[in-house]
This record gives C-alpha cells, sequence and structure tokens, in this order.
C-alpha cells in the first residue's frame, strides 16, 4: 500500500498503494490473496480497476495495468542495485523477474496468488507460489530481497516481515524496499474490491503503509542498517543492509563499512538453479497457509 498519497478525492486515494504478496505470519489467519478473485481476473486481464477498501470505506487503487507491463524505467533503477541472486517477495505478475531472468540473473519470485505466478512463469521467470513466512530455498543466501509496490504492508506488521527478511538474507546481503511517497505507519484491514461489480470483494485481512521514516525506525529491530534511500519518478526507495556477519567468512571480527558488506554479500554462496527447481516439487502445505507449491 506504499503508492497512496494520503489524500482524498470524492472517497478514493489519489496514489496506489502496492501489490498483493503474501500472508501473515504463522499462527494469525490465512492470507486472501490466493483466493481473491478480483485480483487474479484482474492479473488474467491485465488491467483493472482494482481497489484495497480500508475498514473505513476509503479506496486505495492498485497499479495492475502497471504491474503487468514490461519494468519500466524506476524499476530498472532499482534492479541495477541488485547485488547476488535475488528474492521478489510478493512478485505479483512478474514484471521484475522476468527482467532479472532476461539479463542472466538468479532470481525467484514468490507469492501466494496462482494467477500471480502463473504469469511470472509465462514471461520465463521462476516462480513459486508460497508465502515468505514458509520454508523457502536459499534461506540466509539471498544477496538481494526485493519489496517493492508497497509489500512492506505484507502481514500488517512490519517489524515481523523485516526480520523475517533479514533471516533470508546472506551476511551483509540487501533489502531494497518501495515505501509510502508520505511519512505514515498505519496498520489497518483491506480488502480487494471491484467497483464495477457488486460481488467483487475478497475477505478482509491485515496490511500496512509504512513511509521510509516507519521503515527507518523498524529495521534496527531486525538486524537492518540504512545503505542509502532515494526517489525516482515519484516513487520511494530504501536500501537496507543485514548486519548478520558470517565469522566463517570474516574470522573474529567483523568489519561493517559499506565496502567490506558489499564484498561479503557478492562473495556469499547464491542459491543455485537446482535448489530453485526442486523447490517446486509439490508437497503438503501448511495448514496455516494459503500458499502451495507449484
Amino acid at each position: 500500500m506504499s503508492r497512496a498519497t494520503g489524500g482524498q478525492a470524492s472517497g478514493r486515494s489519489v496514489g496506489a498503494p502496492g501489490r498483493p504478496g503474501v500472508p501473515a505470519p504463522r499462527g494469525t489467519a490465512p492470507g486472501p490473496w490466493a483466493a481473491s478473485d478480483p485480483y487474479s481476473a484482474a492479473l488474467r486481464a491485465g488491467r483493472g480497476p482494482l481497489f484495497l477498501r480500508r475498514v473505513d470505506g476509503w479506496l486505495l487503487p492498485l497499479e495492475v495495468e502497471r504491474w503487468c507491463a514490461r519494468a519500466d524505467a524506476v524499476d530498472l533503477e532499482v534492479l541495477d542495485r541488485c547485488e547476488g541472486a535475488v528474492l521478489d517477495v510478493g512478485c505479483g505478475p512478474g514484471r521484475l523477474v522476468a527482467e532479472l531472468a532476461a539479463r542472466g540473473r538468479t532470481v525467484l519470485g514468490i507469492d501466494v496468488s496462482e494467477a500471480a505466478v502463473a504469469r511470472t512463469l509465462r514471461l520465463g521467470g521462476q516462480s513459486l507460489r508460497r508465502s515468505v513466512f514458509e520454508p523457502l530455498p536459499g534461506e540466509g543466501r539471498w544477496g538481494t530481497v526485493l519489496l517493492m509496490d508497497g509489500n512492506v504492508g505484507i502481514g500488517g506488521d512490519p517489524r515481523a516481515l523485516l526480520a523475517r527478511v533479514a533471516a533470508l538474507l546472506a551476511p551483509a546481503g540487501l533489502l531494497i524496499a518501495e515505501t509510502a511517497p508520505v511519512d505514515v505507519d498505519e496498520r489497518t484491514h483491506v480488502q480487494v474490491v471491484d467497483v464495477t461489480d457488486a460481488h467483487g470483494a475478497g475477505s478482509p485481512f491485515p496490511w500496512a503503509r509504512i513511509g521510509t521514516p516507519a521503515l527507518l525506525r523498524h529495521a534496527g529491530t531486525a538486524g537492518l542498517r540504512t545503505a542509502t534511500q532515494w526517489t525516482s519518478g515519484g516513487r520511494r526507495f530504501v536500501a537496507l543492509r543485514g548486519d548478520r556477519c558470517d565469522h566463517r567468512d570474516h574470522g573474529d571480527r567483523c568489519d561493517r563499512s559499506d565496502r567490506s558488506d558489499r564484498t561479503a554479500s557478492n562473495s556469499a554462496e547464491p542459491p543455485n538453479s537446482a535448489a530453485v527447481i526442486s523447490s517446486q516439487r509439490a508437497r503438503k502445505p501448511s495448514a496455516d497457509s494459503a500458499a502451495t507449491d507449484r
């Protein structure tokens, strides 16, 4: 939900919030995206209108057309910053995964939406139908994790999400997150709605809107520190680097300068393609998650 501006016009926001990602952490109610007919229908059609509706009735538009298009100039700036093997959390219809794959990069997208995973695969990208809170291939070895299009809101608990991402990253790995263009730290419940269809609404679920200041406040508790932040095309981004050090590689002391962190991230063993492919074999999904393997 990171693209909403906070302004309202006729009950609707004038910005776009973010694309759906994955459900809440284990022990909470499963996420609704896999069963969201309006969302699946919109991805199959490649267009909206589609919104997240807050409990107070405010409508937050979802940028379906942009997500279903090729990576734009702002996206490419982000992808140019990626290091090592890349995990796109809440990959949606796969534009970023497809672009990185076309560059010959090791990349995996995860999403709980069957329609999103299917579209990513059709574009030639590797993708799993899975929650970020479920076991994933290459845990602790990803050079970069992406939380784009408002996916810092996944599960409605930014601290839990950041802690999970920190565990997925290689020592001194990079998290690139897109944040809200305003200073906001909001927890809410939303549902996916198609305003053109009286029956086009999913079940309510927890979500969060996080601006850059709030993200930086939460990052420290997850062992992540600021690498850089920037704005491009009206969108805001933060790069965070993990403080976790692999002492087997660095000896008894960890030099945490930016240069050393970058070297450690690039030299960490990336998840290989065999691990990614083998993880797509069907297995029984966990009882508390809507995600299943492809």
